[in-house]
């Protein structure tokens, strides 16, 4: 990992439209541009942006706005990426593999190159996303200028095994893709400090935004750093309080390296003192 360098995280925070993939197209092309135009090195979309997040009608937005990986989308996200000259990571979009559905993280370099792509492992049971997707199964680590950097989609990683997973591939970056609903509010503001502290990790998170009651998506897309400390935040949906704009570009300079030596120096205890042989 570059030890000099500050990086420009740009996230991309809206609320799709649920079943016109067109015009989901066509705003995260515009918001990737606007990022762009903002200098960032990095960019985030959400999860499922595609065919936008309605847990009544999933299934049919999902088969909607389906593609193979190399599709007509694969294409578009390949010439923004290039265009701009930034790594994408383009949120998480339907995939058409044969007969079968998954939600699949695609990452970008800045020559256009896909270099990876992340199936989500843990299927959402509230929503009944496995009805719907079927599940990865790996851990997902990519190498980039940064190092490796972990790949995680939603639920994925609110588990803490599967931070953990990453981390111990190298992962001392991940960038997690989501849907996440206001009712699992609590979850979003301990879990994920939590990871990235013990876990010595920075999480750069991009989330879905609009809609009321439990089953609205919270917003709240933000940077925790590898301290537990959430250093850049979008709004948020909250009871009680007045409309929150569904669509905000959050952009922040990191220096990824000294967060990283920060947490080596504080927390080695945490992963000197680890003991796998009493956990297995």
């Amino acid at each position: 990992m570059s030890a000099c360098r500050t990086t420009r995280i740009g996230i991309a925070q809206w609320r799709p439209e649920p079943g016109r993939p067109a015009a989901n197209e066509a705003t995260a092309g515009r918001l990737v541009a606007a990022l762009s135009a903002q200098g960032a090195d990095l960019v985030v979309l959400p999860e499922l942006w595609p065919s936008g997040y309605g847990a009544r009608t999933l299934a049919a937005d999902a088969e909607t706005a389906a593609e193979p990986l190399d599709g007509p989308r694969d294409r578009l996200l390949r010439d923004l990426a290039r265009e701009h000259g930034l790594w994408l990571f383009a949120g998480s979009v339907p995939e058409r593999a044969g007969g079968t559905l998954y939600n699949t993280a695609p990452v970008y370099a800045p020559d256009g190159e896909r270099v990876a792509a992340h199936r989500k492992a843990h299927l959402y049971p509230t929503t009944g996303e496995a009805a719907v997707f079927a599940a990865g199964g790996t851990a997902t680590v990519i190498g980039t200028p940064w190092g490796p950097v972990g790949l995680g989609i939603c639920f994925d990683g609110d588990h803490p095994g599967y931070a953990r997973a990453l981390r111990s591939r190298g992962a001392r970056v991940v960038v997690s893709v989501s849907a996440y609903e206001t009712g699992a509010e609590r979850w979003w503001d301990l879990l994920y400090p939590a990871q990235a502290l013990a876990n010595g990790q920075w999480w750069i998170m991009a989330n879905q935004c609009g809609g009321a009651g439990p089953s609205g998506l919270l917003g709240a897309s933000r940077v925790i750093a590898p301290d537990g400390r959430i250093v850049a935040e979008a709004p948020r949906v909250t009871a009680g309080q007045g409309p929150v704009p569904e669509e905000h570009l959050l952009v922040a300079d990191l220096d990824l390296a000294a967060g990283i030596a920060a947490a080596d120096r504080d927390a080695a205890p945490l992963w000197e003192g680890a003991r796998p042989e009493v956990y297995t």
